[in-house]
Parts: structure tokens; C-alpha cells; sequence
């Protein structure tokens, strides 16, 4: 139980860590559209995904990053070098491989996955009302 009380401790850090981002990534988004002038409506909307992309996937990196820093301080995994890769293969749901984790802490493999899962499935949905509000802007039609 305190296990899992610990890993809903560190989603809700990350979730926290994912709302600035997100957030961070809207406005940055915004401003970038509103200044570009090139007469090319295909490479501006390029250009945006592309940086909208980017701030998301550095906010799963130190999303990975938390997760791998509680898993070295509670003593997760037996070899503690190798925290950031055993966190990044929980965060996106690939399976344990060559690490398992200390017996007390096993829950929170399975609580970083779905960390993960909840965390991608919002950077999905944002980057899809990014390309749908700036193809607006731009009068592009899907």
C-alpha cells in the first residue's frame, strides 16, 4: 500500500511536470504562429508540429527522469545504473527486459506504464488541437 501510495505521489509530479509543458508548449506555439510571415502555409505548419513535438518529448524525458530519481532513492532496482533505462522501459510500456524490480517496490513498474500511457495519450491529444487550431489560422482544411 505505501507502494502505491508513493507512485500515485510521483504520476501526480509528473502530471504537474506535464500541464507546465503543456501549457509552455501552447503559448510558444501561439506566439511562433502569430510571427511567422513565411508565404509558405506548409512550412509554417511544419514548423509548428516540429516544436511542439520537441517540448513535449522533453517533458516525457524529465517525466522519465523523476521516475528514475525515486527509483535510485527507494532502491527499486538491484543495479541502481541503470534506473533512467529500467524507468524509460516502464514509461513507455515496453516490458521489463534484463531488470526486475526489489520485491516491496514491484508495484510501481506497473504505475509508471500507466503514467506513461496517460502522459503520451495527452501529448497526442494536444498536438492534434495544435495542428487543428493553427491549420485554422492558416484557412488549411484536412
Amino acid at each position: 500500500m505505501f507502494a502505491i501510495g508513493i507512485g500515485v505521489c510521483i504520476s501526480l509530479m509528473n502530471i504537474a511536470v506535464h500541464a507546465v509543458f503543456t501549457v509552455v508548449m501552447v503559448r510558444t506555439v501561439r506566439r511562433d504562429a502569430e510571427r511567422l510571415s513565411q508565404p509558405n502555409v506548409v512550412f509554417r505548419e511544419v514548423l509548428i508540429m516540429i516544436i511542439a513535438a520537441a517540448i513535449l518529448m522533453l517533458a516525457h524525458l524529465i517525466e522519465v527522469w523523476i521516475w528514475s530519481l525515486f527509483y535510485r532513492l527507494l532502491g527499486v532496482t538491484p543495479d541502481s545504473s541503470a534506473d533512467f533505462d529500467f524507468a524509460f522501459i516502464n514509461y513507455t510500456t515496453l516490458g521489463y527486459g534484463r531488470l526486475v524490480p526489489e520485491a516491496p517496490w514491484q508495484v510501481l513498474g506497473p504505475m509508471t506504464a500507466m503514467n506513461g500511457v496517460l502522459l503520451f495519450g495527452w501529448s497526442t491529444a494536444v498536438l492534434f488541437q495544435v495542428l487543428a487550431v493553427s491549420a485554422r489560422r492558416f484557412g488549411i482544411r484536412y
